[in-house]
């Protein structure tokens, strides 16, 4: 999950030409930083720009390394108010947001394809994920559990409870711009924390119309800060430093997730982090596979494969490969390509030129070690940051795109001869987010699944992500768990009271 810009946005950037709804939709949104109740605009301006077309959409405030401390003394002050706040009123509060997300979902859905590129469908159901976020923790507000248990020895009575963490920090990627800022964004609101929110500077957007929303539904000044900024270390490094804070949640690369735990190490603050992945896909010669296809499409292609979650390395039993390859080929051709809005598009353009760039080079160096190109393998000759959905099959292990994120449309295939071969090459990586395991077997299938050294596994499925499960990885992959019923725990900390009887 890069979080870097690109050098596309060095290149001077052209005013977008919109049509009146799109026009509309992006001058609804602040363009301020969200500051303890109020939009503060500032002199700095980050562009921000469609990837379809690399124009420019609009600016918003560039935050300097004052306006992040003061976002943080607004979470600050708002902290002790908020944490005593009753949680059937925190809960109210994010139910309105829930309903008010799926309410404006038209709206939301057309500045998230503008600003990131994925298409209208996706991003409807990305708003309704993001809503649902909110649904599921407010449920999760009136819920908080603690303990009571008489001491062993006896004289003593232990009280267990939990109190909220403190003011957090959110860093959240560009890939899903709305959802991965409500799923951070709930669960601290329903614990009782307040934060500082920090956008990916590509797609800041949809999280500043996610701000006006939350104020909109009654949260109070102070509670959500959101900063937005074109240099994410010069702003986040202070706030970190800073005994203030007292969490931070962030999703993205494992490179910049290691430096950011470094740094937390200096003041012992909680972390959760959600980093990269390399998702292996295993298709047992007794898969359905008609069931095996369907769920390799929806993993791989999801958000243009921009997605932690996306089937990296798919390994499929000998007998079956070639056939289970034509028909992932046959069902990947030929899909509708172009801006987002446009009616019938599947595929959307990726982030930016250097996305482009890696996919090309990965895909350059698979067929180098000797993969076959069965789908596309070329970069596409229109305007944009566009990469056509791609099969490469005979995908060596050594092929770089084995070990590195793809980020992209291209579906890698290699062949294994038996369980014991497929689960040793699934784990031969630092990574541990998720894996998806196909067959008939339900034997097979649990052996497999509780032998792969990951914090997920889709059982015939191939998307996993749901706010009532919990989302995290093992290994490099991350710290932490992210919805779910333990979603909450991570912006709580348990408290013992020994109380003498």
């Amino acid at each position: 999950m890069a979080e870097s810009v690109s050098s596309a946005r060095l290149l001077e950037p052209q005013p977008a030409v919109l049509s009146d709804a799109e026009r509309a939709a992006i001058d609804s949104v602040p363009t301020g930083l969200f500051l303890g109740g109020a939009w503060r605009e500032t002199t700095g301006r980050l562009p921000v720009l469609d990837p379809a077309t690399g124009q420019t959409l609009c600016a918003v405030s560039d935050a300097t390394p004052a306006d992040g401390l003061d976002a943080l003394a607004a979470a600050t002050a708002a902290q002790a108010d908020w944490a005593r706040t009753a949680p059937r009123a925190r809960s109210d509060i994010l139910l309105r947001a829930h309903r008010a997300l799926l309410a404006d979902a038209d709206r939301l859905a057309l500045i998230m394809t503008m600003e990131m590129g994925k298409p209208l469908p996706e991003a409807r159901g990305e708003v309704a994920y993001a809503a649902e976020f909110f649904r599921w923790f407010a449920e999760e507000a009136v819920r908080l559990d603690g303990g009571y248990l008489p001491a062993p020895a006896g004289g003593a009575r232990f009280l267990l409870t939990k109190q909220p963490v403190g003011p957090s920090l959110l860093i959240t990627p560009w890939n899903f711009p709305m959802a991965m800022g409500a799923r951070k964004i709930a669960p601290a609101l329903a614990a009782g924390c307040t934060c500082v929110v920090k956008p990916a500077e590509q797609t800041p957007l949809s999280m500043l119309a996610l701000a006006a929303i939350l104020a909109e539904s009654g949260v109070p000044a102070g509670v959500v800060n959101v900063v937005t900024t074109a240099d994410p270390g010069a702003l986040m490094t202070p706030l970190i430093a800073d005994s203030r804070s007292r969490k931070l949640s962030f999703t993205g690369s494992t490179a910049v997730g290691k430096l950011l735990l470094e740094q937390c190490a200096r003041t012992v603050m909680r972390t959760s982090m959600e980093l990269g992945g390399n998702a292996p896909l295993l298709v047992f010669d007794d898969a359905d596979l008609d069931t095996a296809v369907d769920g390799a499409f929806a993993a791989k292609m999801r958000n243009i494969g921009q997605a932690c979650t996306a089937a990296n390395r798919i390994l499929v039993q000998r007998g079956i490969a070639a056939e289970f390859a034509e028909r992932l080929a046959a069902r990947m051709a030929d899909l509708p390509m172009g801006r987002g809005t446009e009616p019938g598009v599947v595929v959307g353009p990726l982030i930016d030129a250097d996305a482009v760039d890696k996919v090309a080079t990965l895909v350059a160096d698979a067929r180098s070690r000797g993969a076959t190109v069965l789908l596309g393998g070329t970069s596409a000759d229109r305007p944009g940051t566009f990469y056509p959905p791609t099969v490469l099959t005979d995908v060596p292990d050594d092929a770089q795109l084995c070990h590195t994120e793809i980020f992209g449309p291209v579906a890698a295939i290699g062949t294994f001869d038996t369980e014991d071969e497929a689960v040793a090459r699934a784990n031969d990586t630092p990574y541990g987010l998720v894996a998806y395991v196909f067959t008939e077997n339900l034997r097979r299938g649990l052996r497999v699944c509780e032998a792969l050294e990951t914090g997920m596994v889709g059982l015939n499925q191939g998307v996993v992500s749901n706010p009532a499960a919990p989302f995290g990885g093992v290994k490099e992959s991350g710290l932490g768990r992210e919805g779910g019923f333990t979603g909450i725990d991570e912006f709580l900390e348990l408290k013992y009271i020994g109380v003498q009887t």
